[in-house]
């Protein structure tokens, strides 16, 4: 019995192999005509990867060469010149008994003018932080970053001051939470005089105290 059994099993799996060797592919619909339409009152004209495939759609490629500026203010302006000079600025509200930075040209508070600029200290206390794998545009690292907010000294409670942390012995999640933690005093690192231009990169990272 056990050999009629297999035997009339054998018929079925060839069979089974044989469909799935001579299955057909659905044939792939071509692309409608290229017509624009009207949608909420715009006129567009839709397009498909097909027409392009297909030849429908004439398609150019370049790789163009770019520059740009982009306007700081007048605020964010001044803050990036300090950083050239090897300081962190920073402005006060006396009305709401504030010191923040990076600088704003006037309260979000209050919505009044800012009173001073302040030069603060280029040391902090760490008030959050992460351990990140993946850059912003999401390429894996082996030696994680750490994206911190640091509460600069001479500014208000909760005011934050984004930069990475660094100069760690540790590479790990592990090794890196037994180095830093929420509420230890860091310093920043700056580059040499020479290779600052006014950038927030001008502080290379904050590292601890």
């Amino acid at each position: 019995m056990a050999r009629e059994r297999r035997s009339a099993r054998r018929p079925a799996a060839k069979v089974s192999r044989l469909r799935k060797k001579t299955a057909k592919v659905p044939p792939q619909q071509a692309p409608g005509p290229i017509e624009p339409v009207v949608r909420d009152g715009l006129r567009g004209t839709p397009l498909r990867d097909a027409h392009v495939q297909g030849g429908m759609v004439s398609l150019e490629r370049w790789e163009p060469k770019l520059e740009y500026r982009w306007d700081t203010g007048v605020a964010i302006g001044r803050f990036l010149e300090g950083l050239r000079e090897g300081k962190i600025l920073g402005v006060r509200c006396d009305r709401c008994h504030r010191t923040v930075t990076p600088p704003r040209a006037f309260c979000e508070w209050c919505f009044k003018p800012m009173d001073a600029w302040v030069e603060l200290a280029d040391a902090g206390t760490i008030n959050t932080f992460s351990i990140c794998f993946i850059t912003w545009d999401m390429q894996p690292l082996e030696v994680p970053q750490i994206p911190a907010v640091i509460e600069i000294d001479g500014t208000s409670p909760r005011v934050g001051f984004l930069h990475l942390i660094g100069a760690l012995r540790a590479h790990t999640v592990d090794g890196i939470r037994k180095e830093i933690r929420v509420g230890q005093r860091v310093r920043a690192v700056w580059k040499p005089a020479a290779e600052r231009t006014g950038a927030i990169t001008d502080i290379l990272h904050f590292t601890p105290a």
